[in-house]
């Protein structure tokens, strides 16, 4: 696979569910490298992605947008090169015939830590902004990323999802959530 020529179109690939009837993700791709696409419940293109694990971005990509990951298309490589891995996104992007959401305007909401912050209620806000201290703003923090991650988790399992789902703990403290 060295050349766009050599590159399967996206068209062509198998559609996969992104979760199966066993509420699990592809466990397939676990370790494996590869370029992904992810598409919502009407099976419009969402965004474009590669990785040295497609498995553990799939499952950070439904943490961080569980409405939008509902059908999946993969084609995975031996060995990881950035340049095959940017070659093949840019020629399934160009087959779509415009830019997917998540690879443009929408990009930080697909790659980026969950800021909790930007989630708070006035009440929450109001005590962030009135704590006494760092520590008091801290456990505020604490506090809405809890809060936002109850909400997720709960969509997850709506979703049926059944896979084990652990947000790094250090990252809450800053009002961040993302996957251990």
């Amino acid at each position: 696979m060295s050349s766009q020529t050599d590159t399967p179109t996206l068209s062509s690939l198998e559609a996969l569910t992104y979760i199966d009837d066993r509420g699990q993700l592809p466990e397939q791709f676990q370790g494996k490298v590869g370029v992904y696409a992810i598409f919502d419940q009407q099976q419009t293109l969402q965004y474009i992605g590669y990785s040295r694990d497609v498995y553990l971005s799939l499952k950070q990509h439904l943490v961080r947008q569980p409405d939008q990951c509902y059908g999946l298309k993969v084609l995975t490589i031996d060995r990881p090169n950035r340049t095959i891995l940017e070659e093949i996104r840019t020629t399934w992007i160009s087959e779509n015939g415009s830019v997917p959401l998540g690879n443009s305007a929408d990009e930080g909401k697909w790659t980026q830590a969950i800021d909790a912050k930007a989630q708070m209620t006035p009440a929450e806000q109001a005590s962030y902004t009135g704590a006494i201290d760092e520590l008091a703003q801290t456990k505020v923090l604490k506090q809405v990323a809890r809060r936002v991650e109850a909400a997720i988790l709960e969509v997850l399992k709506s979703r049926g999802v059944q896979v084990e789902i652990r947000f790094n703990p250090k990252l809450k403290e800053t009002g961040l959530l993302d996957l251990k």
